[in-house]
């Protein structure tokens, strides 16, 4: 079912979560685990993370430093497959910019149409981890825009090489990012919506927001899209405070502000169990004043935290 339907049908604010593919070597029980944990409280969909590859500089015999790309979380098409068909939910696997070519996106694509996974979530992808700015591949897209644009495409029956005959179309659902507190990169909000409105115009059928920790940024940015003439939903994106060290990398990670009041507040105390009694805490007060503003529906990015993302739920969803 695509996500779309998923929202026209709903009669209340959904529940939806996200998880990121397990490390190279690692199984896929860690994965189930987390799943288990959250399926009792009847979430919408699952979203599965892509990720770009990293920078690794490894010594060679001959004393000089030699620079490799690899990719540590690989397989995001088999575990989102992998996981609707064992727990027959839809699954919203991410595809990214980052590292592929246009030609290796249509492979992915055509995988996914195989498969039966008609909902996907477009991104550009962050640079690779020890690299400063984006840089797409030789081949590739520099923006999301192009890559909605190549979906959009096949959902028409187009395809890179003109000469297929009869070729299928498919038929994806395509969602994007939005950043209440506008794209690092983006040189003003107003700037960045306009981006954001050429996704949507490209063919994006929704929007989930970068984590925010002030609604208030949340409900302004839904004021200024509209006025732009973005019309599809605009789903909120939700992390809880889980360990001390968030108030200083979710900033520097995400370029968000965090409030003062929650700052001081996990910045006196010194246990784990207290900085996630207070991260909760605020989480729930956050999905609160959302689910009051009748939001299409609450996405939580877990990061590895299903047991808090699950307290959170049961707390402030009717179920």
């Amino acid at each position: 079912m695509k996500v779309t339907e998923i929202l026209a049908d709903a009669t209340e604010p959904l529940f939806t979560f996200e998880l990121l593919p397990p490390l190279k070597g690692h199984t896929i029980d860690a994965i189930n685990s987390a799943i288990d944990t959250l399926m009792p409280l009847k979430p919408a969909y699952i979203n599965i993370t892509n990720h770009q590859r990293e920078v690794i500089y490894v010594d060679r015999p001959d004393g000089l430093v030699e620079r490799r790309l690899i990719r540590k979380r690989p397989g995001t098409i088999a575990l989102s497959a992998a996981i609707q068909y064992r727990y027959g939910i839809p699954v919203v696997p991410h595809l990214i910019c980052g590292g592929f070519t246009k030609e290796e996106l249509e492979d992915q694509l055509i995988e996914l149409n195989f498969l039966g996974l008609d909902n996907v979530f477009a991104l550009r992808g962050d640079p690779p981890r020890g690299e400063r700015r984006f840089i797409p591949q030789k081949g590739g897209y520099e923006h999301t825009e192009g890559m909605v644009n190549q979906i959009s495409a096949i959902n028409k029956g187009q395809y890179i090489d003109p000469t297929l005959s009869d070729p299928v179309s498919a038929s994806f659902c395509i969602g994007v990012a939005g950043y209440p507190e506008k794209h690092a990169e983006a040189p003003n909000l107003d700037h960045d919506i306009m981006m954001l409105k050429r996704k949507v115009d490209a063919g994006a059928h929704y929007i989930v927001t970068q984590m925010f920790f002030i609604n208030e940024r949340y409900f302004s940015f839904v004021e200024h899209c509209r006025q732009a003439g973005i019309t599809v939903p605009i789903i909120p994106g939700i992390k809880p405070i889980s360990r001390k060290s968030d108030i200083d990398l979710l900033p520097q990670t995400f370029h968000v502000d965090l409030p003062g009041e929650l700052v001081e507040e996990v910045s006196s105390v010194s246990s784990g169990a207290k900085v996630r009694e207070i991260g909760m805490r605020y989480c729930i007060m956050q999905v609160r004043q959302l689910l009051d503003a009748n939001v299409p529906g609450v996405h939580f990015y877990t990061q590895g935290n299903a047991e808090i993302t699950a307290n959170i739920v049961a707390k402030t969803f009717k179920r």
